[in-house]
């Protein structure tokens, strides 16, 4: 079991889904997916609602707090994620 598991009960890393980084366990997920878009105007409920309905709220605010732990590692997965394809 590593760190991620056992600091946080809805967020796992898992090599070979989403390049190993942290994701909601049981989606393909990633919590730099939940932040993007928390970052680009969502709210909770409206990426509940428009996103990803198979998310609970809990496992939202864990996005959030894993978020809190990791800023640096997640503001770049965002960036990347929101920089235009290279031609």
């Amino acid at each position: 079991m590593d760190s991620v598991s056992q600091r946080y009960r809805y967020i796992i890393r898992t090599v070979g889904v989403r390049s190993g980084n942290a994701a909601v366990e049981g989606t393909r997920i990633g919590v730099h997916d939940v932040i993007g878009l928390l970052q680009n105007g969502e709210t909770v409920d409206s990426l509940r609602q428009n996103c990803f309905p198979q998310l609970t709220r809990a496992q939202i605010f864990e996005c959030l707090s894993y978020y809190e732990d990791h800023r640096g590692e997640i503001d770049l997965l965002v960036a990347r994620q929101m920089a235009p394809a290279a031609e």
